[in-house]
């Protein structure tokens, strides 16, 4: 027989997934609760509401209708999550320029998402300059200025944006649509190619903002998520919605602190001026933030952060924990919105040893509510869930990418099968915790065994001298590949050690920690600091090429299948 469909009385609301739809609850129960810009600007949920729909009715005098794009350019602010709501809300596309991108992507990323309305900071101006003439499809600029000053630059704008908002109706309707609809878009920043643009509708960022307050508001420990929490994103809205936590903390009405651009002591400020106890961030910012000449003087416990973009290191790991920061993994990728796991600790994990602890948060997690994730060979047959055996991640979940805008062969090969493969490799343990071991295009084949230059890294990130650390693999005659460890030093700890102590400590740690024997034959670079791309993540294909002009290789062909 075939499935029944419920057809419903014609006069009952069919409440589509829309994104206007999380307003409902901080309006209803945190109407007062506060929004602030960097400590400087404040207002309330009330006002978030009536400055969305002037946004909206700004827009809209410039042109905007459904389905249209409209660009910013700005750091982490009130009026990127005010851009959140009201793009979207109008039935519009928000574009989220990652400004970390050169020149010559950022201009390649807005024409080839055809942005009509740009909305730019002053001081991105001469980025600006660079690309004003070779924009093909703007059609009008909207000044974005702290100061307020003159709208004035390398293009001539439609105005300021506190004027335009001032000037519009905060009575803009904002009608029903499909759940379907395309409501925002941004580039991924992969090391070789031109960025890909990836896409999401109302339906799948309403769905992972569910999924996120579900697995945060049901944690029992570790970065779990209360009503009474005050968030701050340390993550770019730019990159994947910030995480799509400003979704979350609007939805559970929290006060909300934004930052603007990242320096170290006005972040630190800001944690502890406006009593901030959940955030997230890239390793390199939080290794930033208690390295900085005066972190000890502020008191960080109580604050809990999800640590995600790469791998979450056990030295990095306990230094937090011993400052009483709760930190725990989050996994995911531009393409998949990004949200998939988090690693939770259960309650009997509080009582473990501190190691213990320690290991448990740094596993890449738990899969959020709704998510498939599997373990596979690549004749996709799961592995055992024996906490050793890996295979590659492949994931399933309504708030997937499903495609690549305009690149239909790179779509169907991140599909292939049905699931979303992820090329990274790892593992899944009896309790369903995966543990990502590497990114297939960095495990180092040596004398034809895998190592995992994730592991090595944990080793040697463990060294009281190492600030941080990336092990890549370089080419060869004997053994095909050999791990080499770039490192950078802490302050202070030049000269005093030397690349042959780093080298030796890792060889004791490699015999008695489960990593291939051929671990051994790890060689150790110093280095200033360590390549990375726009996102703060190790590049390693760039130190790969970088290392390889500099020892003058002239074997085989540095780049893998799996850079191109």
């Amino acid at each position: 027989m075939p499935v029944k469909i419920i057809e419903g009385t014609p006069s009952a609301y069919a409440y589509p997934l829309l994104i206007k739809q999380l307003l409902h609850m901080p309006l209803a129960v945190a109407p007062e609760r506060e929004i602030t810009y960097q400590g400087k600007i404040r207002h309330d949920y009330r006002a978030l509401r009536e400055r969305i729909g002037r946004l909206a009715g700004a827009l809209a005098g410039l042109g905007i209708e459904p389905g249209m794009t409209v660009a910013m350019m700005d750091w982490d602010s009130h009026r990127y999550l005010e851009a959140f709501f009201a793009v979207p809300m109008m039935g519009a596309i928000l574009q989220t320029v990652n400004v970390r991108l050169n020149a010559g992507q950022i201009l390649y990323t807005l024409n080839h998402a055809g942005a009509e309305v740009l909305l730019v900071n002053r001081e991105f101006f001469p980025l600006l300059s660079s690309i004003a003439e070779r924009l093909e499809s703007v059609r009008a600029f909207v000044l974005i200025d702290d100061e307020r000053g003159p709208p004035e630059g390398p293009v001539t704008f439609a105005g300021e944006y506190e004027t335009l908002l001032a000037a519009a109706d905060p009575a803009y309707v904002f009608e029903d649509f499909d759940e379907n609809a395309q409501a925002t878009v941004f580039y991924t920043t992969g090391t070789t190619g031109l960025p890909k643009g990836v896409r999401f509708s109302h339906r799948q960022l309403v769905l992972h903002t569910l999924g996120l307050a579900a697995s945060t508001g049901t944690a029992v420990a570790g970065v779990s998520m209360r009503a009474d929490d005050v968030y701050m994103p340390i993550t770019p809205m730019f990159h994947v919605h910030a995480w799509g936590y400003p979704y979350v903390a609007t939805l559970f009405g929290l006060k909300q602190v934004y930052p603007g651009r990242y320096v170290p002591g006005s972040l630190l400020k800001l944690i502890v001026g406006e009593r901030v106890t959940y955030s997230h961030c890239v390793p390199s910012i939080m290794q930033m933030l208690l390295s900085h000449p005066d972190s000890a003087s502020y008191d960080l416990s109580g604050w809990k952060v999800l640590i995600g973009g790469s791998a979450l290191s056990e030295a990095l790991a306990r230094a937090a924990m011993k400052r009483g920061i709760e930190v725990v993994t989050g996994y995911g990728m531009s393409e998949t919105c990004p949200v998939v796991t988090i690693a939770h600790p259960g309650a009997e994990d509080a009582r473990a040893p501190f190691e213990d602890q320690v290991r448990l948060r740094c596993k890449t997690g738990l899969p959020l509510p709704l998510v498939d994730a599997r373990v596979v060979t690549p004749e996709m047959v799961d592995v055992p869930r024996d906490g050793t055996t890996t295979g590659e991640i492949v994931l399933r979940a309504p708030w997937l990418t499903q495609d690549y805008l305009h690149a239909p062969q790179a779509s169907e090969k991140l599909w292939a099968g049905g699931y979303l493969h992820t090329q990274d490799i790892g593992h899944v343990d009896a309790r369903g915790f995966l543990k990502i071991t590497d990114r297939i295009k960095d495990v180092i084949k040596t004398a034809g065994e895998w190592i995992s230059s994730l592991q090595l890294e944990d080793i040697l990130n463990s060294h009281e001298a190492v600030l941080e650390s990336a092990v890549i693999g370089l080419p060869d005659e004997k053994w095909g590949e050999r791990p080499v460890a770039l490192v950078a030093l802490k302050p202070g700890y030049a000269g005093k050690v030397s690349e042959h102590d780093i080298r030796a400590y890792a060889a004791h740690l490699i015999e008695v920690a489960h990593v291939s024997r051929h671990g051994i034959l790890l060689q150790v670079r110093f280095v200033d600091d360590l390549i990375k791309t726009s996102m703060g993540k190790l590049n390693k294909r760039a130190m790969r090429v970088r290392m390889v002009q500099k020892t003058g290789f002239r074997g085989q062909n540095l780049e893998r299948t799996e850079d191109r």
